[in-house]
């Protein structure tokens, strides 16, 4: 509508065009006038009246405009006070205890800026303390010379205030995860550095996984993609503070990546950290189900200690540790669930506790000189020293691959005693026949020697069974083919058959359907047309 509003009189035209004003300048040129035909005389307004009209029509467009600004600003207030009713209503359902605390230290900003509002910032300081945003000055006590004689001003520093427990140091129990994108496996005992709190330091964690009766079981390297505990000497930090891990921290690193994050768990002094140890013997005399075994302690004093423990061999048998020997030393009585063999392998499960190593180094990066700041370096991995060194790696013989070549055993057959033949079933009775012995000379068939004419018709006779069964094989092989053709025909003719069966069916079906519906139609008609 407003686009085609214009193309109708009442329409603002251009000013050459528009007809009240045409009308208008017409009557200032003009003025009176009297038409001829009818007699009437038209007069003119002045140049007053016309000047009082136009100020009476301003008058009238700013009362106009001054009353829909006020009722425009009465609808906007009145819209206003309403959101914020409903706002007021619907956060107070879900309003939080930060969002309390969060509206009383605004209320309070809003107070303390409108009481000291007046007053220069030495004062305000004095009553509130620096405010955000303020300028300060501050004094560091026992800073290092190097941070001073080394400062970089275009180098940024952090600074933070740590709590009065904060400032020990002891050991910290970690869960950690290696992050997704660092490319390599994190390894027990290397070195890295931990960003945790308002710290950057290096240390020597352990990694372990707590298994489902409470053990922590060393580790030698992380889980693939998933978390673990680790546990370190350093300082002590409050619980759920988060931290991230970094293996270098130098400028020279091309591809740089997060190495772990996680989360600290608790500061326990009293943590165990433990791995698998396996003591192995051998038997050197066997009594049915007790054995002497030897070589899996030294004294007699280790083996008290272990008296009562769990053993087992590598075939399966399980038994117990009994009594120490007097020698060989270290020997032990032992039972087992079975009978051992000289060749078994007596094995124990242990676990052995592992110390933490007490290393803790902070990154001292910020006392470097002047661009050199990204050239820190802590202690280095094995890894590292062995590529700077370039010391090859020596391999353990015991951890190469050898070729194993078993003897074959030789068991002995089983026997059962006669008695228990007698009360075992017939069907589980060993059915066990006398070897037959030679036969005497006398009792031997004599060798036949044959004439030449009988070797002739032995001869004759071995020709013609192999002419007949080479007959009888190729009469097999026609009466196979004649089966088989013989087996098509009769499936054809089974297939024809049950065609004309299907054929003649449907015609019975069809033509019982016809009957069906006829007698339907004609029990659908009433008597009297029946009759008709």
């Amino acid at each position: 509508m407003n686009s085609i509003r214009d193309c109708f009189v009442t329409g603002k035209w251009e000013e050459d065009k528009d007809a009240a004003k045409i009308l208008a300048e017409d009557e200032e040129l003009y003025g009176d006038f009297e038409d001829l035909e009818t007699g009437d005389v038209h007069k003119g307004k002045s140049s007053l009246d016309t000047q009082t009209e136009d100020v009476e029509e301003e008058v009238k467009e700013e009362i106009d405009s001054s009353a829909e600004e006020s009722a425009k600003k009465k609808h906007l207030d009145k819209k206003r006070k309403l959101k914020e009713m409903f706002d007021a209503e619907y956060d107070e359902g879900e309003s939080t205890y930060f969002d309390d605390l969060k509206g009383e230290m605004h209320k309070q900003a809003q107070l303390n800026r409108a009481e000291f509002e007046d007053q220069d910032d030495e004062a305000r300081v004095q009553y509130e303390g620096f405010r955000p945003g303020m300028y300060v000055r501050i004094e560091i006590e026992n800073v290092p010379c190097e941070f001073v004689l080394n400062f970089d001003p275009h180098y940024p520093i952090i600074l933070g205030g740590l709590g009065n427990s904060e400032g020990s140091v002891g050991y910290v129990q970690l869960r950690l995860k290696k992050h997704r994108w660092y490319k390599k496996i994190l390894k027990s005992r290397d070195p890295i550095i931990f960003s945790v709190g308002w710290r950057r330091f290096q240390t020597i964690p352990l990694y372990y996984i707590e298994d489902h009766n409470g053990r922590q079981r060393l580790l030698k390297y992380t889980p693939q993609h998933m978390h673990c505990g680790a546990a370190f000497w350093g300082p002590i930090t409050p619980q759920g503070t988060g931290f991230l891990a970094v293996q270098f921290v130098d400028g020279t690193t091309p591809d740089f990546r997060i190495a772990a994050t996680g989360t600290v768990l608790d500061l326990d002094k009293s943590i165990k950290i433990v791995k698998k140890l396996k003591l192995t013997g051998f038997p050197y005399k066997i009594f049915k189900n007790t054995s002497f075994i030897k070589g899996m302690f030294n004294s007699a004093l280790e083996v008290a200690k272990f008296e009562g423990a769990v053993i087992r061999t590598v075939s399966g048998i399980r038994g117990q540790i009994k009594k120490a020997l007097r020698a060989p030393e270290g020997a032990f009585r032992a039972t087992f669930e079975d009978k051992l063999l000289m060749s078994d392998i007596v094995f124990m499960r242990t676990w052995y506790p592992v110390s933490i190593p007490a290393f803790y180094n902070p990154v001292t990066s910020l006392l470097k000189p002047v661009g050199e700041k990204d050239t820190w370096s802590g202690m280095r991995t094995t890894g590292q020293l062995r590529l700077a060194n370039r010391v090859k790696l020596k391999p353990n013989k015991d951890s190469l691959y050898k070729l194993i070549v078993r003897q074959k055993k030789h068991f002995n057959s089983l026997h059962i005693p006669k008695a228990l033949q007698k009360a075992l079933p017939f069907k589980n009775k060993p059915k066990t026949q006398a070897k037959a012995g030679k036969i005497p000379k006398d009792r031997q068939r004599p060798a036949v020697i044959r004439e030449p004419h009988e070797r002739k018709v032995l001869a004759l006779l071995d020709a013609l069974s192999t002419v007949h069964r080479q007959k009888m094989r190729k009469a097999k092989e026609q009466r196979h083919l004649h089966n088989k053709e013989h087996f098509k025909a009769k499936q054809k003719e089974e297939e024809e058959k049950l065609k004309r069966q299907k054929d003649l069916r449907k015609k019975l079906f069809r033509i019982q359907g016809q009957k069906e519906k006829r007698n339907q139609k004609s029990s659908l008609k009433g008597p009297t047309e029946q009759l008709k």
